[in-house]
This record gives structure tokens, sequence and C-alpha cells, in this order.
């Protein structure tokens, strides 16, 4: 085809943090995380996924705590993290889940 030029549309994806809050007297950390589709610069979609940290994980079977693994997280909420996560706010998560929470040993087959 002389004469006719292809038109060549660029679409790229971008995956940004586009929000952190630190939330509640237990310091959880939400983040929100943005899709962007853009077609030749201009946004023509953004979609939205949301996750949540707590400063410590009880494990279901042992019962066991443990400090949250942030080390797949950003740079920011590791230092969020390392900054609100004190000793004081992890005993106290602690003792609120296991007050309301308590662990249960699961039953053997």
């Amino acid at each position: 085809m002389l004469g006719k030029e292809k038109n060549k549309m660029a679409i790229t994806k971008e995956t940004v943090e586009d929000k952190i809050e630190v939330v509640g007297e237990h310091k959880r950390i939400q983040v929100r995380t943005a899709t962007v589709i853009k077609e030749d610069g201009v946004e023509i979609n953004r979609s939205f996924h949301r996750h949540f940290l707590n400063c410590c994980e009880r494990h279901p079977d042992t019962g066991v705590w443990s400090d949250t693994d942030v080390s797949g997280e950003s740079e920011e909420v590791q230092g969020i993290a390392s900054t609100v996560w004190t000793d004081a706010v992890k005993t106290a998560f602690k003792e609120h889940i296991d007050a309301n929470y308590p662990h249960v040993e699961p039953e053997e087959e």
C-alpha cells in the first residue's frame, strides 16, 4: 500500500503504589496499588488492588508468633514498617489477638 502509513498505537501498562496508609492502634499498613493502562501516553484505564500487613503473624498450627516478613514490599513500605512497628505495638497486637482469638490446636485426624 503505497502512500499509506500504518497507525501504530503504543499501549503501556504501569503499576504504582499510589497510597500507603497506617491504620489503627496496631499500625496495620494498607497498600493500594494502581495499574494504569495508557494508549499513546493517554490514560485509558486505571484499576486498584489493596493489601494490608499486620506487624506479626501467628502460625495457625503451632500458635507461635513471628514478625511479618516485609522483604517483598517496596523500600517505602519497609521503612514505614520498621518505624511504626515498635516492640510496644507488636506486644499490644499479640495480646489483642490472643485475648480475642485464642489459638486452638488443630485436631489430629
